[in-house]
């Protein structure tokens, strides 16, 4: 599968891609934990049907130590008994905040003050900036059809 544009070598979005992985730096650089994000990402990506991120993420969370259990289970993660109450908190909110196009009405009072019992409000704004991002990189490699699977973890950073 070839790319329809290379992202990687055209001006715009090479300049697109070095402002937005500048601005994720206070996601990675924030108290939100690392698994976490992670998480957020891997569900995010599930939705939006992103070959390239999910390749990118699955492998990063798989080399920092998540396992293949729960990697495999994060699609299910509300029937799947490997995830805290923090976890599901956080990919609750990732769903809702990237299916907010699906006339779901966007992200419940409910959603919210759950993921607020669970994180402070420093990590609460980590959270919606790398729900936002994650979206954001996903659009971009869906839109591009970006190739998936030669991703090696560290690749990019």
């Amino acid at each position: 599968m070839e790319a329809r544009l290379d992202i990687f070598a055209n001006p715009v979005a090479g300049k697109f891609l070095k402002y937005i992985n500048s601005a994720g730096k206070a996601v990675t650089d924030s108290t939100l934990p690392a698994a976490i994000q992670e998480l957020v990402k891997i569900r995010a990506s599930q939705i939006n049907g992103c070959a390239f991120c999910l390749d990118m993420h699955t492998k990063d969370a798989a080399h920092a130590g998540e396992t293949s259990l729960r990697l495999n289970l994060v699609a299910a993660w509300r029937e799947a008994k490997v995830f805290t109450e923090a976890e599901r908190a956080a990919l609750e909110l990732a769903e809702q905040g990237t299916r907010i196009a699906d006339a779901s009405g966007g992200v419940t009072d409910a959603a919210w003050a759950n993921a607020a019992k669970h994180y402070d409000e420093e990590q609460l704004a980590a959270l919606v900036t790398l729900i936002a991002l994650i979206n954001t990189y996903n659009r971009l490699n869906v839109i591009t059809e970006q190739p998936a699977g030669d991703y090696q973890p560290g690749m990019f950073g």
